[in-house]
């Protein structure tokens, strides 16, 4: 993966960083891996994985696609993926998944692509692997899209998916499904 240094005074991400002794690319993603993982407050504030201390798939990567544009690295990408998420993904979401009669539910998820491999910082264990195969789309976005244009991107599939498997559930009540496996990880 590619390395390089944090210069000062190329934007709020970057003299955050600094303002920790983070001075490059690696140690950037270390420390962001390492964040819990939670929902922020105001994630349309890409300031807001330092004032929660913590933060989602969608924040985390955000802030170091945001990073990398600072810094005129535009390799680094931010991928928008919808994947099966499952019991073998995870098996937190077990009961939730057999009370709805579901084998999986599709779930967004972000994650960088550098160079043509793939990173997934999310936490100190996130590996691209553990979803590479039940990837059913993938996008690039920019780190201002993680909030409407993921959310839209996300239920557009779901519509389909729903009209097209002959799910019996209504958008609504898949999200809900959906919310309901979120905070079953947490």
């Amino acid at each position: 993966m590619i390395n390089f240094s944090i210069h000062k005074d190329k934007g709020i991400i970057s003299n955050e960083f600094l303002n920790r002794n983070i001075t490059n690319f690696h140690s950037a993603c270390k420390f962001i891996s390492e964040l819990l993982y939670k929902r922020n407050s105001d994630k349309k504030n890409i300031h807001c994985i330092f004032d929660d201390l913590g933060g989602t798939c969608s924040t985390k990567h955000a802030t170091l696609r945001k990073l990398a544009l600072e810094n005129n690295y535009y390799e680094v990408k931010l991928i928008l993926g919808i994947f099966k998420m499952d019991a073998e993904y995870t098996e937190k979401i077990e009961n939730t998944l057999e009370r709805s009669n579901l084998n999986y539910i599709p779930e967004a998820h972000n994650y960088l692509k550098i160079d043509e491999e793939y990173f997934d910082f999310t936490k100190p264990d996130s590996d691209y692997a553990q979803f590479k195969t039940k990837l059913l789309i993938e996008k690039e976005i920019e780190y201002n899209e993680i909030c409407e244009e993921k959310i839209s991107f996300h239920k557009d599939f779901l519509e389909k998916w729903l009209a097209e498997e002959n799910i019996p559930f209504t958008l609504d009540e898949i999200w809900n499904i959906r919310e309901q496996c979120i905070k079953d990880l947490q």
